[in-house]
């Protein structure tokens, strides 16, 4: 690989001229850089970051941690993410921490010693050590979808228990009465903020004491939906409706009532939470909460160059609401038989 001393002796000109041209930092005349160029084409030498970043102490780089790059919701997150940042001058450093703690601290450790500028942050859903981690790197850092006991991150996420409500009062409206919950895996925030929608949507309905107790776990994950359900359908009173904390889970419950037989949305009607593209290309399209991911992802970019740029200091948190989708997973209750 070619390095400046090359470009230089290339060129016949010193190594400081080379770093003049390359950092406009003093004037260099026409034919001199002319040569410069010409030797940096023919050699093809690309500068280096490193180097730059630390005369300017910045890298127009920003990093992303997700937990899991095969859900559709975060992959669609981290488009609009990539988009905002590349239009702002920012390349997009993208770690998938596969929900392990141990692997977040090891990429979290990878960024700060790449010399990020800023950090956006979908936490793992078990980690007590992040706090602690993320204030040692000091960096500027939004936290998306997933809250912490931070005050100093900012924040982006949608109002989780809201949407729950969102999903049961809807299915109460068509006359749903016994509802089942998938919940994601326990003591991630999203998950138990949706569920305990579901518990209040309930509540507000007057429904029987051990309503509330139809809950299954599913992993967001479309095997756990699929698994999940398949067990609700084992139970002897299966309910007529489900709310499933996250379209994976509800695509695989979907699943998983075709092959036992019972129709959706004629005989047990199904509501998801993201609104994942694939959610309307299911059959039958799927009633879902959707989430705002094209605000989200803007927003969290936006609100990280505010703080990288210093022209905001104090943390930010911004929850957004969330709307229903009604497709064709969901319809009235079908009154029994005389």
């Amino acid at each position: 690989m070619a390095t400046i001393k090359d470009v230089a002796l290339h060129a016949g000109v010193s190594i400081t001229t080379v770093s003049h041209v390359l950092n406009d930092t003093r004037h260099v005349s026409e034919q001199g850089r002319e040569r410069v160029q010409a030797a940096i084409r023919a050699l093809g030498y690309v500068p280096s970051a490193v180097a730059r970043s630390l005369k300017s102490n910045t890298t127009s780089t920003l990093g992303m941690l997700i937990p899991n790059s095969s859900n559709p919701y975060f992959a669609e997150i981290v488009r609009i993410v990539e988009d905002r940042c590349f239009a702002a001058g920012y390349t997009l450093i993208l770690c998938n921490t596969d929900d392990e703690p141990h692997r977040q601290s090891v990429y979290l450790k990878v960024l700060a010693e790449r010399r990020i500028d800023g950090l956006i942050v979908v936490s793992t859903g078990d980690d007590d050590s992040l706090v602690t981690q993320l204030r040692g790197i000091r960096l500027p850092i939004v936290l998306v979808d997933r809250e912490i006991a931070d005050p100093t991150c900012d924040l982006v996420e949608t109002a989780h228990m809201q949407g729950g409500l969102l999903a049961v009062r809807h299915l109460l409206s068509l006359g749903h009465r016994q509802i089942a919950c998938i919940g994601g895996p326990a003591g991630v925030m999203p998950s138990e903020q949706r569920i305990e929608g579901w518990r209040m949507a309930l509540a507000e309905s007057g429904a029987a004491p051990g309503a509330t107790t139809l809950l299954w776990r599913g992993g967001f994950t479309s095997q756990g939906g699929y698994e999940a359900m398949h067990a609700i359908l084992r139970t002897d009173q299966p309910p007529s409706a489900v709310f499933a904390c996250n379209d994976l889970m509800a695509i695989g419950a979907l699943r998983a009532a075709h092959e036992t037989g019972v129709r959706v949305p004629d005989e047990l009607s199904i509501v998801g939470f993201d609104d994942i593209e694939l959610s309307g290309y299911t059959s039958p399209p799927l009633t879902t909460v959707a989430q705002p991911k094209d605000h989200i992802g803007a927003l969290a970019v936006d609100m990280l160059l505010e703080r990288v740029s210093q022209r905001r200091q104090e943390p930010r948190k911004v929850v957004l609401q969330p709307e229903l989708r009604v497709r064709a997973s969901t319809a009235r209750m079908q009154a029994g038989p005389p």
